[in-house]
């Protein structure tokens, strides 16, 4: 644990939360879980939020959401829309969880594609280096039975 110059160690911001990240190595599949998960997180956050922040533009939670839902999917139809202070800073947050959550999914998938063809590549090198091999293989022992003067009907032409 690392400490501060006075000799009192420092606490992580977030103990639980680091502890449950750390338990299992970060893959793809869920780094994406976890950032959909904190977008739905935020999105439902948002949606409450920006109820009792802006309650004259979202009279009921369900307006709340439904606004969330439209602007974390960066569809935002424009019949909702926040007017104080509050509510835009709310709304910052759930655009850019939105941006975010669709920029890793996107590169989620390229990654998926790229790891494939990786793999297919790798794979035919490895079949193409083996090929030379036996290439290679033929060839001398076709040599060697050329050089002990072989007969030629024992090999095939």
């Amino acid at each position: 644990m690392a400490t501060v110059q006075s000799g009192q160690p420092i606490t992580p911001p977030h103990p639980r939360a680091r502890r449950l990240l750390e338990r299992k190595p970060l893959t793809v599949r869920r780094a994406s879980q976890v950032i959909a998960l904190a977008t739905i997180a935020v999105t439902l956050g948002g949606g409450v939020l920006i109820h009792f922040g802006d309650q004259s533009n979202f009279p009921d939670i369900g307006d709340g959401l439904w606004w969330s839902l439209q602007t974390v999917t960066t569809v935002g139809y424009g019949d909702l829309v926040p007017t104080n202070t509050i509510g835009r800073l709310i709304a910052s947050v759930v655009m850019l969880t939105g941006i975010g959550f669709l920029t890793v999914i996107t590169a989620t998938i390229t990654s998926t594609f790229v790891e494939s063809a990786r793999r297919r590549t790798e794979t035919t090198n490895t079949l193409s280096a083996q090929l030379d091999q036996i290439g290679t293989r033929l060839e001398a022992i076709e040599a060697g039975l050329k050089t002990t003067g072989g007969h030629q009907r024992d090999v095939p032409q």
